[in-house]
């Protein structure tokens, strides 16, 4: 009953840990860096270790968990094998836990985290009391990532990246979208589309399917998804933004954005698969306000308002900036955004220069070089996405940061009172680190 967790801080990780501890197991764990997440974990009485050492694996530990970061070389890693500790990655571990439960697993290359939200809160209305885990922390679970229920349903956010979703068997299955992202793993758009046919065929015989039709990517694999339907024998329900029930979605929904509308469609369509009640429906999504680093309100600075979101794909991007640019129509939008992963900027480079459309004011900052992802040198960089920007929109006043210490003098200095704007601090890096700065 003694777990140790390898990348703990990591948000699925520090999830896990959370399960393991509320089922009872004695949970320790090691994280490269300090962070909000590994303190958190103290404060909830897990030790964790900043740094990696041999001498934290016991002989008595009954097991190992480590992500995908994590090199075969890790001294803990190599400790657990001496001492013949069942060592495996969080994703085998975390498919283990959906044999255990009836679940509903949510994936998709964008929108995972606020979709498997508006879901666990749509069952826990009807009071279906679901066990969550999902990838950010959530106020309507006490700001954590993981809610411990007690009945046989189990709400996940299926990660796709590195194919962790491959290990997942749930009873009902959500993609949200597909796009091209986590390229690097997969090769091609070719076989990240077959990825997600494999997750989708590891759905329990005779269970559900609850697909996006607005997403040309996914409804492109209709056939094969049918195919796959009548093997399996398969319910198969694709929801769209033109859907009836949108309407009523878009009263109640706190959230701005259709991309959040669509989300939301999504949930309103398992919990009518699972024969939950309209008003029952409407009554978990309204109280939906938002998840950590999704266009979360952080505080102010100088007059403006500032919000971090976790963006650093290009359609999350533009998905993001067009919800700012409807909520605020009469403010000025300044995006901050910090690229995150070398090969990531250079497979959708294109994508990414047309990514700021909506906003009035761009701030680049360096790239965030992504440990064990990005150690060879690129060829694209953020000074490069910069002048690609200022290429292609002449007109869009855009600034690049060289250095991160300027970044309060940077927004001083942008024309305009800041009063009159809104600020977007965006990326998937330490951007965060620099937004709890700005705003104290």
């Amino acid at each position: 009953m003694k777990v140790h967790l390898i990348g703990i801080g990591g948000i699925g990780m520090s999830g896990l840990a959370r399960y393991f501890k509320a089922k009872g197991w004695t949970v320790s764990g090691s994280d490269a860096m300090r962070s909000p997440l590994t303190d958190a974990l103290k404060k909830e009485g897990i030790r964790v270790n900043i740094g990696h050492r041999a001498s934290l694996i016991k002989p008595d530990m009954g097991l190992v968990v480590y992500n995908r970061a994590i090199s075969p070389s890790n001294p803990e890693i190599r400790e657990a094998g001496r001492l013949n500790v069942l060592t495996l990655p969080y994703a085998k571990v975390l498919g283990g836990i959906t044999d255990e439960y009836k679940t509903i697993a949510i994936t998709g290359s964008h929108g995972k985290s606020t979709t498997t939200g508006l879901a666990a809160l749509t069952l826990i209305a009807a009071g279906l009391d679901p066990t969550v885990l999902v990838g950010t922390n959530l106020r309507e679970f006490g700001n954590k990532n993981i809610r411990l229920g007690r009945s046989r349903f189990l709400v996940l956010e299926a990660d796709d990246f590195g194919g962790a979703f491959l290990d997942y068997s749930p009873a009902y299955a959500i993609v949200t979208n597909i796009d091209r992202e986590h390229l690097d793993h997969y090769g091609t758009f070719g076989g990240l589309k077959d990825a997600f046919l494999q997750f989708l065929a590891r759905t329990s015989m005779g269970g559900t399917l609850i697909l996006n039709r607005d997403n040309k990517n996914l409804y492109s694999l209709r056939e094969r998804i049918t195919h796959l339907g009548k093997a399996r024998k398969l319910k198969i329900v694709w929801y769209s933004l033109a859907d009836a029930s949108t309407k009523k979605i878009k009263t109640i929904l706190n959230i701005p954005g259709a991309h959040n509308v669509s989300n939301a469609t999504a949930a309103y369509q398992l919990a009518k698969t699972l024969g939950i009640p309209e008003k029952k429906i409407l009554k978990g999504l309204s109280r939906y306000n938002g998840a950590w680093r999704r266009m979360e309100y952080k505080g102010r600075f100088k007059g403006a308002a500032v919000f971090d979101d976790y963006a650093h794909h290009p359609t999350e991007i533009k998905a993001t900036l067009a919800a700012f640019k409807e909520k605020y129509l009469n403010k000025k939008v300044v995006c901050v955004f910090q690229p995150h992963q070398a090969k990531r900027l250079q497979l959708l480079f294109k994508q990414f220069v047309g990514a700021f459309g909506d906003a009035d004011q761009v701030v680049l900052m360096p790239l965030y070089k992504v440990p064990g992802r990005d150690e060879k040198p690129g060829k694209f960089d953020s000074l490069g996405l910069a002048k690609a920007v200022w290429k292609h929109s002449p007109d869009q006043l855009l600034v690049y940061l060289e250095d991160p210490k300027r970044l309060k003098r940077t927004l001083e200095e942008l024309p305009g009172p800041l009063a009159s704007k809104v600020i977007v601090m965006m990326g998937a890096g330490d951007i965060v680190n620099l937004t709890d700065s700005l705003v104290k």
